[in-house]
């Protein structure tokens, strides 16, 4: 099963860029995006639905042109879910859940604190209420796979300038404290990457300033977080840097399911 996980930051931005040609090349199972960007209805259409694949999507109702998420399946789901019952997240479009059996795939898109201390509030309120569902989930016996921008680094290998970002939003200590106690080792969610690759040092997202892309001056955001149900059944993963449909990169990853 090929599952992958990409910030669109636009999606119909990403499909005049060619991305929806891409992603019919990649033989994938499951898409899940993040900041589409759009309504539901801006997004119906061939351009914007392959062949052979449902598409699902949560918009953000605070405003218009703003997050929002999206699974694209090969499979028609059992049931799909958009909303985890705290209205402050749920409207900013944050979060589908696509079921098939005992899987769950999630797409997630956790909040930027970049934009000031208000948002940066806000992220701190989402990660204390999410941390005890992601905790239930854990323990449900479902299998899962949490797809989606997480918007902080766990490491100094998933960032290339680790000691200038100590204070900025996305590579702060609690953040990090917070996201690294969720992977714990042994009982705790699998970073499929970091599972994979034990010492790698790829990035998912670059800044648009100056050339960080050409420099690959980047962070390692966007992750695929298993249940350690899924960790034997990892098979390979790529970060694909090229070619550039947004300032995310795709994240692949292949699990034997």
């Amino acid at each position: 099963m090929r599952i992958i996980s990409f910030n669109a930051n636009g999606l119909r931005s990403a499909a005049t860029k060619g991305f929806f040609d891409w992603f019919k090349t990649q033989d994938a199972d499951v898409l899940c995006v993040q900041e589409t960007k759009a309504q539901e209805h801006q997004l119906a259409g061939p351009a914007f639905l392959p062949d052979g694949y449902r598409a699902f999507f949560r918009d953000a109702i605070t405003k218009k042109g703003y997050s929002g998420v999206a699974i694209y399946s090969k499979r028609e789901p059992d049931e799909v879910r958009t909303a985890l019952g705290w209205a402050p997240f749920d409207d900013e479009g944050r979060y589908i859940e696509a079921r098939y059996g005992n899987l769950s795939v999630v797409s997630f898109y956790i909040p930027s604190g970049s934009s000031g201390e208000l948002r940066q509030g806000f992220k701190f309120e989402v990660m204390e209420w999410l941390k005890p569902i992601l905790d239930q989930w854990l323990a449900s016996g479902r299998d899962y796979v949490l797809c989606g921008d997480w918007n902080i680094v766990r490491s100094r290998l998933d960032i290339k300038n680790w000691t200038s970002n100590q204070k900025n939003s996305g590579c702060l200590p609690p953040e990090r404290d917070w996201l690294n106690g969720v992977c714990a080792d042994d009982s705790g969610w699998v970073d499929a990457y970091r599972a994979l690759k034990a010492e790698g040092q790829d990035y998912t997202w670059w800044s648009n300033r100056g050339a960080a892309r050409a420099n690959d001056v980047g962070w390692r955001i966007d992750y695929q977080f298993a249940t350690p149900s899924l960790r034997d059944r990892l098979r390979g993963c790529s970060i694909l840097k090229e070619p550039r449909f947004s300032d995310h990169a795709p994240f692949v990853v292949d699990y034997d399911l």
